[in-house]
């Protein structure tokens, strides 16, 4: 149970520098929380390798003024040195050009512990709303990988038929 205290504490740390540097718009920080060779699976792009990563989250966050991100509480399954998860995630975004959006989905995360603290290996990223504030806009159908520990694999359509 202490090793999965550990990584549930650390893993909880790596979501709250997340937000943090969302929400300070710092490209170094938020590279800093992927693995060097990781992937970030978001609006039907994969990124690969923390390089790349940085620099697609620079083109995402350009056109807002603040991004405020809300986590729900993570699951997670806990390997040894490694770790499974999904986070239901809800953004706040006030955009340059005076407009503000809300976001809905969830994070389906592959963490690794890298000696000095853990980093996601992958992010997956279901987007289930964006629109106004009031949720007045439809939600949309997104791919549902079962309960956990069910994650999207590489082919997410093939975790699918797994689970």
């Amino acid at each position: 149970m202490s090793d999965y205290l550990v990584a549930d504490s650390a893993i909880r740390q790596l979501h709250a520098r997340y937000v943090d540097a969302v929400w300070r718009k710092d490209l170094a920080a938020f590279a800093g929380c992927f693995a060097e060779d990781a992937e970030w699976k978001i609006a039907g792009l994969h990124v690969r390798g923390r390089i790349q990563i940085r620099s697609q989250f620079e083109k995402f966050i350009a056109p807002s003024e603040r991004v405020l991100m809300l986590l729900g509480m993570p699951i997670l399954e806990v390997g040894s040195g490694t770790a499974s998860g999904r986070i239901h995630v809800t953004e706040y975004l006030k955009l340059t050009d005076g407009r503000a959006a809300r976001t809905i989905g969830v994070y389906y995360d592959r963490y690794v512990d890298e000696g000095d603290r853990w980093r996601f290996r992958s992010r997956h990223w279901n987007l289930y709303y964006r629109g106004p504030p009031d949720l007045s806009a439809p939600f949309y159908e997104c791919e549902e990988y079962g309960p956990p520990p069910g994650m999207p694999g590489p082919d997410p359509s093939a975790a699918r038929k797994n689970s």
